[in-house]
């Protein structure tokens, strides 16, 4: 089992910066792929970033790319999410997700392959 705890959420003006941390715990060293995912209120879940935890690969979502950053600089680390140039569009819960079933980064974006989810920090961004 895995316990994956997020935090670093809040309320930022547009064009401003945040950083999220996920703290995972528990059997980690089974886990292939971590990543990030986001709902906003009315709205499907949808994938933000993912990273691979055996290759250090990574990918993103078309609507944060170049503005947000994945990292984890080792196995023992928290996954970071680093947020810039924010948007009230970016506003959402954000929850960690983590897989030990597949390595593959280009699948990071299919929420179903994840095993484990925190359970979320909220972001606001104000215009």
């Amino acid at each position: 089992q895995v316990q994956l705890v997020e935090s670093g959420g809040g309320l930022v003006q547009a064009g401003g910066s945040l950083r999220l941390s996920c703290a995972a715990s528990g059997s980690t060293s089974s886990l292939f792929v971590m990543g990030w995912f986001r709902q906003a209120p009315g709205k499907e879940r949808e994938f933000v970033a993912a990273l691979s935890e055996s290759g250090g690969g990574t990918k993103y979502a078309n609507s944060v790319k170049g503005r947000f950053t994945i990292s984890k600089n080792n196995p023992n680390s928290a996954l970071t999410l680093q947020m810039n140039s924010l948007k009230p569009e970016d506003t959402a819960i954000y929850t960690c997700a983590a897989s030990y079933r597949f390595r593959v980064i280009e699948f990071g974006n299919v929420s179903g392959l994840y095993d484990y989810w925190g359970q979320g920090t909220q972001v606001t961004v104000s215009s």
